[in-house]
């Protein structure tokens, strides 16, 4: 049916597979860490604590792939061994 339609179904590029492990494994934290331990009285309720959550996430809560740096300190700061060669 994919290819009566002039349909192609790719991972490589926009789209790919590995793009998606990210975005889940983020999810799985929020829903974990946050969303499962609270009951949130509506919408704003949740956006408001979802906001709180996700500032925690990236920048005070230590990721232990990034040997324990905040997703911040790594997007602004690099690896910590990759400062100390420049």
């Amino acid at each position: 049916m994919l290819k009566d339609h002039g349909i192609a179904i790719s991972m490589d590029g926009k789209g790919c597979w590995r793009d998606n492990v990210f975005v889940e494994r983020l999810w799985k934290s929020v829903k974990y860490e946050e969303v499962y331990l609270k009951a949130y009285d509506g919408v704003p309720d949740a956006k408001a604590n979802l906001a709180a959550y996700l500032r925690f996430y990236n920048e005070r809560r230590p990721h232990s792939s990034l040997d324990g740096m905040t997703p911040d300190a790594f997007y602004f700061n690099g690896w910590p061994q990759d400062r100390a060669a420049a």
